[in-house]
């Protein structure tokens, strides 16, 4: 089962999740139906980028690597995956 790194987001340019996990499609869920408090309090719901990964010790190497990231980073990572930030939900392999 592949590991997911993604990012969600508020709006183009507004507030940033980054995470993890082996489920993306229920993980988005989860936090579109407030179980968690970061995404609840800064209205998160966009699911904006995403990679996967063959191995979970990769993909936390990656979402490690992108939290550190400058914000102008993580943008130019969005716009060329995704030019108008628009949900990505339907992309997700099942």
């Amino acid at each position: 089962m592949p590991h997911f790194v993604y990012i969600l987001a508020s709006r183009p340019g507004g507030a940033l999740y980054t995470g993890r996990t082996q489920n993306l499609r229920s993980r988005v869920e989860a936090h579109r139906a407030g179980l968690s408090e970061h995404t609840v309090r800064y209205k998160i719901k966009t699911l904006v980028w995403f990679e996967a990964h063959a191995e979970f010790e990769t993909s936390l190497r990656r979402e490690r690597a992108i939290k550190r990231w400058h914000r102008g980073w993580k943008d130019a990572l969005i716009t060329e995956f995704n030019p108008n930030w628009k949900d990505m939900t339907h992309a997700i392999p099942d």
